[in-house]
């Protein structure tokens, strides 16, 4: 109002581009169907539905927190696609939940889907029939706006944190935020987090590993206890636990506690069993699940005895 009265020279709505005029119709895009489209077109495609789908699931999970309900994730995201879809045929673009609108609409007492058509609804009729009048709006109104959203909606507690928070998680976070800031991509960011949060999953799960041993009341016998995940991250921790160099004449490796994941972790259950004949001990498995037995009969060469006398030289 004030800068209408006094005629300020700002840059309003009407200043960044036309407003529609008119209801939007059926079109279908004017594009070629061909592989060359599809290549261009897939990249773009595959980062709008990855942002889209992650923002819409994290701003049900708060909505469902401030509302104290339940929301089903799927449901939401086919709906989400289904309604991306219907919008890029008559001429809209794709879109996702929006956390900062979702959040406020909820603390202005929005409570069901109604408030959310209601808004849409809404929206239309000042772009379409009142458009005159938006365009008037000072661009720098609608910058406070976003502004006082943005702190409405930042968890401001989560800075405060930082300190008494796992390093690990503090990390991730501040990645994230950094990544989506410099590159303006939230695609990014989320794969920056993702990432980080894996790898610090794996080295946490990698560190729950223990192997523990008993020697037979005769000396001649030693039995492994292996409790734990042995995946890339703890395959030299499991192969460190043994005692190679010990005079035994029988070695037990106990295994219906432990989990193998991978190829390395295959690989040094091969190290293990290899070392200890190398050293003219005898070795028995015992208790592997069928998980990780499939791994090992396809992937071991403890087992294959062409493999073992080539490497234990005979």
């Amino acid at each position: 109002a004030l800068a209408l009265y006094f005629g300020m020279d700002i840059r309003t709505v009407a200043d960044m581009g036309e407003l529609p005029d008119s209801l939007p119709v059926f079109l279908w895009p004017d594009v070629p169907l061909t592989l060359n489209t599809l290549t261009i077109i897939f990249p773009y495609a595959l980062a709008l539905a990855v942002v889209g789908i992650l923002e819409s699931l994290m701003t049900a999970t708060i909505v469902d927190d401030l509302t104290d309900t339940s929301s089903d994730k799927n449901r939401e995201c086919v709906g989400q696609g289904i309604a991306n879809i219907g919008s890029g045929l008559i001429g809209g673009m794709a879109g996702c939940a929006m956390i900062g609108q979702s959040v406020i609409n909820v603390k202005s007492g929005g409570r069901t889907r109604l408030s959310t058509l209601l808004a849409g609804i809404f929206l239309l009729i000042l772009i379409v029939f009142l458009d005159s009048w938006v365009g008037l709006i000072p661009m720098a109104a609608l910058v406070a706006i976003m502004i006082m959203v943005s702190i409405g909606t930042f968890n401001w507690g989560s800075v405060r944190d930082l300190r008494t928070n796992p390093a690990s998680s503090s990390v991730v976070m501040v990645a994230t935020v950094l990544v989506t800031v410099f590159t303006h991509n939230l695609a990014y960011g989320v794969l920056v987090g993702v990432l980080f949060s894996a790898l610090f999953f794996a080295s946490k799960v990698g560190k729950v590993l223990y192997v523990g041993s008993t020697l037979s009341d005769d000396g001649h016998q030693r039995s492994y206890q292996v409790v734990g995940q042995v995946f890339f991250t703890s395959a030299e921790q499991f192969v460190a636990a043994f005692d190679f160099k010990e005079a035994v004449e029988r070695v037990q490796i106990d295994l219906s506690r432990a989990h193998f994941w991978d190829i390395t972790a295959i690989s040094s259950l091969d190290k293990v069993v290899l070392k200890f004949r190398r050293e003219g001990t005898a070795v028995e498995l015992l208790g592997l699940n069928e998980a990780s037995a499939t791994l090992v009969d396809k992937f071991a060469v403890h087992n294959k005895s062409d493999v073992v006398d080539k490497l234990m030289g005979h």
